[in-house]
């Protein structure tokens, strides 16, 4: 296992194209959300604004390029024929996927957490100018801030999982453009479905299911009594996603030709 975590390793690391995804989801997560914190307005008391949540949007966008990340470290080798030599280096098919997975669960979550802190200290910097401040009920953003330290360790499992999830996609369909592709619609159609669908109970379930909305529902530090489901019980919702992928794709692995 250790040998075929090396190379899996190596394999990311040497590939110029993975180094600009991971700072693609830096870039993107933090310009996002600094947008949306330098725009965002809180101008009395009880204005209802969550000020965590607003700087943390560029979760949203980051996770795209978890997303790809995860999905070219298998779409790649299919795509250019590699999977035969890695699956002949390494017959136990079970060790590749565990390799895979080990590498993007290690990776993801250090680009993850650069990523979030970077996004919470421009929210900390911004809040006050936009109105968040303590004389309209919001504290400034600190992590010793139980909920914030929350919403903070969400996203970083929440994109770690996004990137697990993208992986066992990529490994049931073995094409690079279609995994992408089914990602980004789960991810995004189904929240655009729960605002369309007229009944507001459908509305709930959808958003209780999607793994995006669920998943984000970590990311609240305000009014999480309102939300369609729980922050750890989304979160949950997303890692059944993406264990339900890897399994799918682990057990496709094991029985198909390369």
């Amino acid at each position: 296992m250790r040998r075929a975590g090396h190379a899996e390793w190596t394999k990311l690391r040497t590939d110029a194209g993975n180094l600009g995804l991971l700072l693609g989801v830096l870039v993107l997560t933090v310009a996002v959300g600094a947008g949306v914190a330098l725009t965002s307005r809180c101008d009395a008391a009880g204005c209802g604004g969550d000020p965590v949540r607003l700087c943390l949007t560029g979760v949203m966008a980051g996770q795209v390029a978890v997303a790809v990340l995860a999905v070219l470290t298998v779409g790649n080798e299919y795509g250019t024929g590699m999977m035969r030599t890695t699956l002949t280096a390494v017959p136990r098919r079970p060790t590749v996927l565990c390799a895979k997975a080990a590498v993007v669960a290690a990776v993801t979550p250090a680009a993850s957490t650069v990523s979030v802190l970077g996004s919470l200290l421009v929210g900390r910097l911004a809040a006050p100018g936009r109105g968040f401040t303590p004389e309209h009920g919001y504290p400034a953003l600190s992590l010793t801030d139980g909920s914030t330290l929350r919403a903070a360790a969400g996203s970083v499992l929440y994109l770690t999982l996004i990137g697990l999830l993208s992986l066992g996609v990529a490994l049931v369909v073995r094409d690079s453009a279609t995994a992408i592709g089914i990602v980004l619609a789960l991810l995004f159609v189904l929240p655009i479905l729960a605002r369309v669908v007229a009944d507001p109970d459908w509305q709930r379930h959808l958003q209780q299911f999607a793994p995006m909305t669920a998943g984000l529902a970590v990311q609240a530090t305000v009014g999480t009594g309102r939300l369609p489901i729980g922050p750890w019980q989304g979160l949950g919702v997303l890692a059944l996603w993406a264990g339900a992928a890897l399994t799918a794709g682990g057990r496709l692995l094991c029985s198909r030709d390369a």
